[in-house]
């Protein structure tokens, strides 16, 4: 089971047959990802007057959703791969809600704002499973891999280009319902690390849509590559690969870790 987790965003189960360049890609969104919380928690959690980029447009506009595009879209190419996405989903899904739960707790007993509702993790399952329910009905349906491939990467255009229309509409509900969605909610409570459906769940079809198509084979695109650059590449593979895991504990780790300098040093 352990290991099961371990390479529970994986895409293969040997060395050999793994396509490097996409644990390497999401290793070097686990790096940004980690950054920015480490960042976020010194100067926001613990009221410290440093890492301005916060603050900055060009972040947010920019930097930011690179890193989701990164880890969203790799996420969505690595399900192409997989052969039982309906397992791979309810089990990422049972996690997200154990989170949820978890961070609730820490909230509300802890007095840590920390509520996690609706992130990555609820987004990656729920998309993990749609993903399934599209393929599976292409197929009852008698499509080809590639119509199937063509119809799931133009639903995720779309999904992507209704960000838009929201905005437009600029939407208030107090219902939650509406909340995973992205509408703006009515005396939502303070949630931490909130990633909507709308357009990032386009974001993730269109990765499986690119996956299906550019690794029909199931194998890197980069066979070729010296051993040189893959020295090089090692470490971000490394994170890469064990990226649900490292998600799970790096902001316990890095808040832990800042309450202690910080109450050692008396700046709390």
């Amino acid at each position: 089971m352990g290991s099961y987790f371990l390479s529970f965003l994986g895409i293969g189960k040997t060395k050999k047959d793994r396509a490097f360049e996409l644990d390497l890609l999401r290793g070097i969104a686990i790096i940004m990802m980690m950054f920015m919380h480490f960042s976020f928690d010194v100067r926001y959690e613990f009221g410290q007057d440093a890492f301005s980029y916060l603050k900055t447009s060009w972040f947010w506009v920019f930097v930011h959703p690179v890193i989701l595009v990164l880890f969203v879209g790799v996420s969505g190419i690595c399900c192409s791969f997989s052969r039982n996405n309906i397992k791979r989903g309810f089990s990422l899904l049972s996690i997200a809600l154990a989170f949820t739960l978890v961070t609730a707790f820490i909230t509300n007993v802890l007095d840590i704002r920390c509520l996690i509702i609706f992130n990555v993790l609820h987004l990656l399952s729920v998309s993990m499973l749609l993903y399934a329910a599209l393929d599976a009905l292409g197929r009852k349906a008698g499509l080809s891999y590639n119509a199937i491939s063509f119809i799931i990467g133009i639903l995720g255009i779309y999904i992507i280009t209704l960000a838009t229309k929201i905005d437009m509409l600029d939407c208030c509900t107090s219902n939650m319902i509406f909340y995973p969605i992205g509408f703006e909610i009515e005396g939502a409570p303070y949630v931490a690390d909130y990633m909507y459906i709308v357009p990032w769940m386009g974001v993730f079809f269109a990765g499986t849509a690119l996956g299906r198509s550019v690794y029909k084979d199931k194998k890197s695109l980069f066979p070729g590559a010296g051993d040189t650059t893959r020295k090089i590449t090692a470490p971000f593979e490394f994170l890469g690969r064990h990226s649900l895991i490292i998600y799970l504990v790096h902001q316990p780790i890095i808040y832990g870790l800042l309450f202690l300098i910080f109450k050692l040093t008396g700046k709390i």
